[in-house]
């Protein structure tokens, strides 16, 4: 046995303990981690490869991978207080080489240098470790030790398959032998009321994930492994395994996602003047946030154009669950309920579907990232339009194109023969780098981030010329708004427009340290949106348009478009939810819950310190 107070075998052990610590790190920064469960996974693993492999030095080539992503783990936990996940796989998958460059600034080449390091880390680890000369296992101990493993993965696979017998329903089953079965079991009075969209939780009885259909009997409670899905994902240095397998999985039920939906149906119609000819579009808006639009009480103005603007109404309290487009935009699209915003794809298709189904031409246009190999969560839905068309072959890079780019097919879509049109427009709005995001024109607040080749957001220095640029980007997007407008009006129909934006931004407001998005931050959540109809349309529906003035007080979020959009449009389907249409009198609040430190519930939250960090209230 080699000594381990020598450098080489020091050397490689302070490498797996810094490597096997990292799921440990959110403790060190004051937050909660379920500790036993993960190193005993932890444990096992290293244990399991060992003797799989025999040798050491053979387990080392599967820690690549570790040490390549280690220094992504390391950013994101100091950034956003969060590591590596599926999600920021698939932000990887679909982005280009040159987005990435641009997102990331000067840290590009940081990075580079950090993974540079880290090969060079692993290599010599490597190198160490082959010096050791650790002893190969015995084949008596090796056998038993992956007979174990194997038994361990088959329980933790049955139990995660078929479901495990909870404590609880034990207990309730030992209780009712021994009273009438008469008797029903009260509810303690502290019990809190579900949420109105909490998806229904199976009975613990019924099997979770039942196995190809199979009547098998649960485990019993003794026999459960306490490692969730979630241990593995984080169970460094081997967590790749588990990012791997669900990111391959999150893609495959995406593509499948697409083929089921294809035989789902709203039973959608047009049943509010069947017969008028009518134009609705919905404009998709990309990182802009409620407070720095003057239409809402910004001291800049910022919307010198819609500011004069008839029929246009703007809402003051509509929220997004979520601060990430790929999250956000489904339940703008859908019925997606906002717990569920989090999780890839949906069993339902979106209301491009149910304008189809009620006789509308449907349009996605688009001056975001096209489908490619790496169908986003949005792209699936935007394909279930007639008209498909992406217009930005540039990403989000220098050479991307302004959203200007979709007024000319907007045009092409509204010539177009057909009586009913349903037109959406996504666009790149705010998305950074601000300065890329308008033409020269639009440069009324400086210093701004013109001409910085990759700006770093991350630079507090830079913070008055990113807020300067930030405004001079809603600027333009006051003008293509108002473009878009002016179009429709020019039309002479039956037309409305509904503007909602996906998610917000933090631009280091007061003393706060933080900008972009991905935080737990108000700015984030709380977002413009804009409703818009013709003079004509007033005089097909003047009810709703009673209503949509009547609400723009109400507390919104994003997932109340879907049933706003179709309801505006006279659209109707079986099993429709007017409540939460605002452009329905019957409109109802219902629990509007934001991704902030798990699901909180925003009414019932405070916003603390400049950063307004949205933070639930206990009591």
């Amino acid at each position: 046995m080699p000594r381990l107070t020598r450098p080489g075998p020091l050397f490689v052990l302070f490498t797996f303990l810094i490597l096997t610590a990292v799921p440990y790190l959110p403790g060190a920064l004051g937050k909660a981690v379920d500790e036993l469960p993960q190193l005993l996974l932890q444990a096992f693993l290293w244990l399991s490869l060992w003797a799989l492999f025999k040798r050491l030095e053979w387990v080392h080539w599967l820690l690549l991978p570790a040490f390549l992503a280690l220094p992504v783990e390391l950013y994101l936990q100091a950034l956003f207080g969060q590591g590596i996940s599926t999600h920021h796989l698939g932000v990887i998958a679909e982005s280009d080489p040159r987005e990435a460059a641009e997102f990331l600034g000067a840290k590009v080449w940081l990075l580079g240098g950090l993974l540079v390091l880290a090969l060079l880390w692993w290599w010599q680890s490597g190198r160490a470790l082959r010096r050791m000369a650790l002893p190969t296992w015995r084949r008596g101990p090796r056998i038993a030790v992956l007979g174990l493993a194997l038994a361990a993965i088959g329980v933790w696979g049955y139990g995660l398959q078929v479901g495990v017998v909870s404590d609880s329903a034990s207990a309730s089953a030992s209780v009712s032998a021994s009273e009438p079965a008469s008797a029903p079991a009260s509810a303690p009075a502290s019990a809190p009321a579900p949420a109105p969209n909490a998806q229904p939780v199976p009975p613990e009885a019924a099997p979770a994930h039942p196995w190809y259909h199979l009547d098998w009997p649960l485990l019993p409670a003794w026999a459960g492994i306490p490692i969730e899905a979630s241990h593995l994902e984080r169970a460094w240095p081997f967590a790749w395994i588990g990012l791997g397998y669900q990111f391959w999985h999150e893609r495959r039920q995406l593509a499948d996602l697409a083929e089921k939906n294809r035989q789902f149906r709203f039973g959608a119609r047009q049943e509010r003047r069947p017969d008028l000819p009518q134009i609705v579009v919905m404009v998709i808006g990309e990182s802009a946030r409620y407070d720095r639009w003057s239409l809402n009480g910004y001291e800049r103005d910022t919307n010198p154009l819609l500011r004069q603007v008839r029929n246009l109404i703007s809402y003051a309290d509509m929220i997004t669950p979520v601060s990430a487009t790929r999250m956000s935009v489904p339940v703008m699209l859908t019925r997606k309920p906002a717990n569920q915003s989090l999780e890839s794809g949906f069993s339902e298709k979106s209301f491009l579907a149910a304008f189809r189904e009620a006789g509308y031409r449907t349009w996605w246009l688009s001056n975001q990232m096209s489908a490619g190999p790496f169908d986003t969560p949005v792209s699936v839905f935007a394909r279930e339009a007639e008209v498909l068309q992406f217009l930005n072959p540039g990403g989000t890079t220098n050479g991307s194109t302004l959203d200007e780019a979709l007024l000319s097919p907007l045009k092409v879509a509204l010539a177009d023969p057909s009586p009913r049109k349903l037109i959406v427009l996504h666009t790149l709005g705010s998305h950074w780098n601000y300065s890329h995001r308008h033409p020269p024109a639009f440069e009324r607040w400086k210093p701004s981030l013109s001409g910085i080749d990759k700006p770093d957001y991350e630079n507090l220095a830079l913070k008055e010329r990113i807020s300067n640029s930030y405004d001079n980007a809603l600027l333009y997007t006051d003008w293509f708004l108002a473009q878009v407008i002016g179009t429709l009006a020019g039309q002479g129909q039956v037309a409305s427009m509904l503007y909602v934006s996906d998610h917000g931004q933090t631009l280091y407001d007061g003393t706060c340290l933080y900008a972009f998005h991905g935080h737990n931050h108000q700015y984030e959540f709380h977002i413009p949106a804009l409703a818009w109809y013709s003079d004509a349309y007033e005089a097909a529906f003047p009810d709703k348009v009673g209503q949509l003035k009547q609400h723009r007080r109400a507390r919104l979020s994003t997932e109340n478009v879907f049933h706003t959009l179709l309801d505006m449009a006279g659209g109707r389907y079986p099993d429709e939810r007017l409540a939460w249409s605002f452009a329905h009198p019957g409109l109802q609040n219902h629990t509007r819950l934001v991704d902030s430190y798990g699901w909180s519930n925003y009414d019932r939250s405070e916003f603390r310190g400049d950063c307004r960090e949205v933070i639930e209230k206990t009591r």
